[in-house]
């Protein structure tokens, strides 16, 4: 399962946007993931391993919200942009070519997170 391997990646670059507002610490409350259909990532399982991963930490209570980017391919052969689909060889349907060119569908990124800032009681 690398939904699980996602998560920690995410984790890690949350920490490091964390320290970049020190010596405040920012209260999470979403987490807004753009996530590529042909990733491979199962949106429920990444869901499922964000809750398990962020309990009893600093970003306890957030929420993850996942927006699924269609995949859309290009044809070299004829130029034309398509979805891609695959039981059809992921081919053109206007010349049966096969994909080369992937405008979007395999993005895995923070979009933007929801949080205030407050400062450390000493």
């Amino acid at each position: 399962m690398h939904e699980v391997d996602m998560t920690r990646a995410l984790l890690r670059s949350l920490e490091t946007w964390k320290q970049g507002h020190a010596p405040q610490l920012p209260r999470v409350g979403s987490v807004h993931l753009e996530v590529g259909s042909f990733t491979c990532v199962e949106p429920d399982q990444l869901q499922f391993s964000w809750n398990a991963a962020i309990r009893d930490t600093w970003l306890s209570g957030a929420r993850l919200l996942i927006v699924t980017v269609p995949l859309l391919g290009r044809c070299l052969g004829c130029m034309a942009t398509y979805s891609p689909q695959a039981e059809q060889g992921y081919r053109s349907p206007c010349c049966s070519h096969p994909m080369e060119e992937i405008i979007h569908g395999r993005e895995l990124r923070i979009r933007s997170v929801d949080y205030d800032l407050s400062t450390p009681s000493p």
